[in-house]
């Protein structure tokens, strides 16, 4: 689907949620008034909440539909975030709001005067904010939009609290209990928890969460299937917004390859990813060696990386022999804290266990969600102490 149509979805769902709430707002403020009852006329101001979220839904949308200028190069799709955020900062506010009014009703209580009519918009109520709630939510997750999930489910939450404000009019009918003031906090923070959650997920996207591995071993074994690949390393994706995603990757070719080779396979790659994930991939190039005076060394220093203390994984090795230095990228585990001094060490107890070279050594970390699996060697061998490509 394309962006366009995808954000023109999201608007018309969120007018759906506008009106709906809106109505939903109307019918519960005033039999909240009518009553008497705080949890009513707070579920009403919720339900007004819910609307500025579904405006500021549709206000993300036509932003990050703006195209990429020259203080944007990569167009304006983060705009959903910021929109995110905002939704959730509402619905917080909101629930601070609430939880006030509500804790002083619990202190200086109203006696509450439930209505049939009252009875009715609450039920009412109930089932339309579970329809509602329903429709969003599929609709958020058909759109991958944030916004709408969010929405979606802070509906079903009002459902059931809804549905808490008719079990405290039924306890105040039929048994006297004014459970108004204790029930409307209980209200409050349903949505102060919502509202934080709300907010966690477009933090991360704005700080930079990191990407599936399944997205990453999909992409991995994309490029494995050329011939001439005999690694995928640093995989490294960054999300400008849904739809837009730029990333590199390094990839293990033989030393013999010539320039003119290296770029006709590059360009290959790229318009690969390009089409099959539509990333925007930039690739750099590891060079495996072919010779065996340089495979008897590589080997030596692989399997010392391999066994070292905090150390996961380790590729891109490469030997200048006018300077007999070796410069290797080992990625290590979540023992290691100090990365200046591992690779201090790493250096120091290499040159005694293989002499006669200097060594520089470049950290690097996983960036994905999950540890990869086995795979192979630089030189495309089986290797099942290996982790599986340098994601």
């Amino acid at each position: 689907m394309e962006l366009k149509e995808r954000n023109a979805r999201i608007i018309k769902v969120s007018l759906v949620g506008i009106a709906s709430n809106v109505m939903l707002c109307v019918a519960k403020g005033i039999a909240g008034f009518l009553a008497g009852s705080v949890a009513v006329v707070m579920d009403a101001v919720n339900n007004l909440s819910d609307s500025l979220s579904s405006v500021i839904t549709i206000i993300g949308a036509k932003l990050s539909q703006k195209p990429a200028d020259r203080e944007h190069p990569f167009g304006h799709g983060r705009a959903e975030y910021f929109a995110d955020m905002v939704i959730a900062l509402i619905v917080l506010s909101a629930g601070v709001m609430s939880a006030t009014e509500s804790v002083r009703r619990i202190f200086d209580p109203l006696e509450p005067e439930y209505t049939s009519l009252t009875l009715g918009v609450i039920i009412v109520s109930t089932a339309a904010k579970l329809v509602l709630g329903l429709y969003v939510g599929r609709q958020g997750r058909l759109l991958d939009s944030g916004s709408l999930k969010a929405s979606g489910a802070d509906a079903l939450f009002d459902a059931l609290v809804t549905l808490t404000t008719l079990l405290s009019a039924l306890a105040m009918l039929i048994f006297g209990l004014n459970l108004d003031g204790w029930l409307g906090t209980a209200i409050s923070l349903i949505i102060i928890k919502a509202g934080l959650g709300m907010l966690k997920d477009p933090v991360d996207d704005l700080l930079g969460k990191s990407i599936s591995h399944d997205l990453t071993a999909r992409i991995a074994h994309e490029v494995c299937s050329f011939k001439e690949v005999h690694g995928v390393y640093d995989i490294i994706l960054n999300s400008y917004g849904r739809g837009t995603m730029i990333g590199s990757l390094h990839i293990g070719v033989d030393d013999t390859m010539n320039a003119r080779q290296i770029h006709g396979l590059c360009r290959r790659i790229m318009d690969r990813i390009h089409e099959k994930f539509g990333i925007i991939m930039t690739i750099g190039i590891y060079a495996c060696c072919t010779s065996n005076e340089e495979i008897g060394l590589e080997r030596q220093v692989m399997n010392f990386a391999r066994s070292y203390p905090g150390a996961m994984h380790a590729h891109a090795f490469y030997h200048y022999p006018d300077r007999n230095l070796v410069t290797i990228d080992i990625v290590v585990d979540d023992s290691v804290h100090d990365d200046d001094k591992f690779r201090k060490d790493f250096a120091g107890a290499i040159s005694e266990k293989i002499p006669g070279y200097s060594y520089n050594v470049y950290i690097d970390h996983f960036y994905t969600d999950a540890r990869p699996g086995e795979r192979r060697d630089n030189n495309g061998n089986s290797d099942p102490g290996l982790p599986e490509d340098d994601f």
